[in-house]
């Protein structure tokens, strides 16, 4: 007989595929470079419950041109291509912070990349000697979403003012999108009248994120977008499982209750605002 802590170290099932929406939606934000089933299999998983359209997000530069590759061989993926704000710290150590947001910018201009992201800041992780990199490498994103005319996906963890400022020091590019949006009340309303898209993942559904919820509650339906983050962010029933594009549903139905919306209003206003703020 296994022992607790064995048993505890044992991976979790994959949460079984919820109903399918009848309204089909994109998952706005995941990683299935990160996530175990072939990308084939994640399409089809997906597709089967009505989530037809992915966005495969770059972190470094390694997976941001994987991300450029799997969207050129597959319709229904498109990419984006960035830095991860953890990782501009990193890349400058090296000296290689320059060179790899010329990369970067080379691969925004491909057709099937249709944002920069995620980019931004992230003092969690990161701490004050790598604000200076940060900062310079969520500016030079900017720039290159706007000079390729691509959507700018956002990253911002404990960051919330910094990355305010920033973005009205360098002017928000015209579609602009908060990633697993994390901010409160006050803060969404504020992205509504700049117009920016809020994109919502599993950890709406926490039993400890009310506040996340007051924020959902207020933004416009026409600026939400959900996403799964996956592998991360799980949607409540099935924390500390798997969390893959197929999720999609559980998330999107969390977040009609507290809207107070139909599941399928809600999916209609998504798949519109995903098609504003990507293009796909």
């Amino acid at each position: 007989m296994p022992t607790s802590t064995q048993r505890q170290q044992e991976p979790q099932p994959a949460p079984p595929l919820p109903e399918p929406l009848r309204v089909p939606v994109a998952d706005s934000h995941t990683h299935l470079d990160m996530q175990e089933p072939s990308v084939e299999e994640a399409i089809a998983a997906a597709a089967s419950v009505g989530v037809t359209t992915l966005i495969q997000v770059g972190c470094d530069l390694e997976r941001s041109r994987w991300a450029a590759r799997t969207a050129a061989e597959h319709p229904s993926v498109h990419a984006t291509v960035a830095l991860h704000p953890n990782e501009a710290p990193r890349a400058a150590a090296r000296g290689e912070l320059e060179s790899s947001l010329a990369e970067i910018e080379k691969l925004a201009a491909l057709p099937q990349v249709l944002a920069v992201g995620e980019t931004g800041l992230d003092y969690f992780r990161t701490g004050e000697d790598g604000r200076e990199s940060q900062h310079y490498s969520f500016r030079s994103h900017i720039a290159i979403a706007k000079r390729q005319d691509r959507a700018l996906v956002i990253h911002d963890r404990d960051a919330h003012a910094d990355v305010l400022r920033i973005l009205d020091e360098e002017g928000a590019p015209e579609r602009t999108v908060f990633h697993c949006f994390s901010g409160d009340a006050e803060m969404a309303a504020h992205c509504a009248s700049r117009g920016w898209f809020m994109s919502f993942a599993g950890n709406v559904t926490f039993k400890n994120a009310q506040p996340l919820r007051d924020a959902l509650a207020v933004a416009p339906p026409e600026l939400v977008l959900v996403e799964t983050d996956a592998p991360f962010l799980t949607p409540a029933p099935y924390r500390g499982r798997p969390n893959a594009p197929y999720l999609v549903p559980v998330t999107l139905r969390a977040m009609a209750e507290t809207k107070g919306m139909s599941e399928d209003s809600l999916a209609e206003h998504v798949a519109a605002n995903t098609a504003r703020a990507f293009g796909c």
